[in-house]
């Protein structure tokens, strides 16, 4: 196969995920460029250690990841630090963080599809999305996120691997909001545009007080299951978008978390 640029793959993936969709705080983007055409790529949630030696592994001269590698400005740089391993193997970095949580086909498109989620519309500036699902108990639906997003996880995760939480509203859910990640605290703007529930992957101990005293049904399925399954499955519209790239999934990200 024929080298393709970086930045050839770059302008794909901001015609996937906007930037200008990105928060203002965020910091998506080519954040290490090696100056090394790529004949493939690996896309993942997070880029770790084990991610980059994936990568090395794989021959892949591209990780691209939904988290950013760089979000705190450097201020020193050493061999445990994973931009520092990125260049050392000369590999690049393309992330796109918000922007792809917002962008149509991203992450919550992609987590509003796992619920069955009907005519969805964006709230929450553009990154949750909130519809109508078949009526369900807040219970009954907690238990089918742990189900649907453990499947969807590589490994599949099981038992006490995947953490689901709820506060129970006592009311059937039929318009649902969902927003993947650390979106407890925006349990006001559910509301606003009609919840039923929240589904989230982080919420406070404080949201979910705020959340049961206002009326609103809310569920913490866990940032990193709420999240890779559209990390996942970015690897095959990338394919899709830039031909004549082999792009792989990634099977080495992992939860950072251990249960018991």
């Amino acid at each position: 196969m024929e080298p393709i640029a970086i930045q050839t793959i770059y302008e794909a993936m901001t015609r996937i995920a906007p930037p200008e969709l990105a928060e203002s705080w965020d910091n998506p983007g080519l954040l290490v460029d090696c100056g090394r055409p790529a004949v493939r790529a690996l896309t993942a949630l997070d880029i770790t250690p084990a991610v980059v030696d994936e990568a090395k592994r794989l021959g892949c001269e591209v990780i691209v990841a939904h988290h950013p590698v760089i979000f705190s400005p450097l201020k020193r740089l050493d061999r445990q630090d994973v931009p520092f391993l990125l260049v050392e193997a000369g590999i690049s970095a393309i992330c796109m963080h918000t922007n792809f949580d917002a962008a149509e086909g991203g992450v919550n498109d992609t987590l509003a599809g796992i619920f069955g989620m009907r005519q969805a519309q964006p709230f929450a500036n553009g990154c949750g999305r909130v519809g109508e699902i078949d009526p369900v108990t807040v219970p009954a639906l907690a238990a089918l996120a742990r189900e649907r997003l453990g499947a969807l996880c590589v490994p599949p995760l099981e038992g006490p691997a995947v953490q689901v939480k709820y506060t129970d509203n006592g009311r059937p859910v039929k318009r649902l909001a969902v927003i993947s990640g650390s979106g407890g605290s925006l349990f006001a703007e559910a509301l606003a545009v009609g919840a039923d529930c929240l589904l989230t992957g982080e919420a406070s101990h404080h949201a979910a007080i705020d959340a049961a005293r206002l009326g609103l049904g809310l569920i913490a399925a866990g940032h990193y299951a709420t999240e890779y399954p559209a990390a996942a499955a970015l690897a095959a519209r990338l394919q899709e978008a830039v031909p004549g790239l082999a792009v792989i999934a990634s099977r080495e990200n992992r939860d950072p978390f251990t249960y018991l």
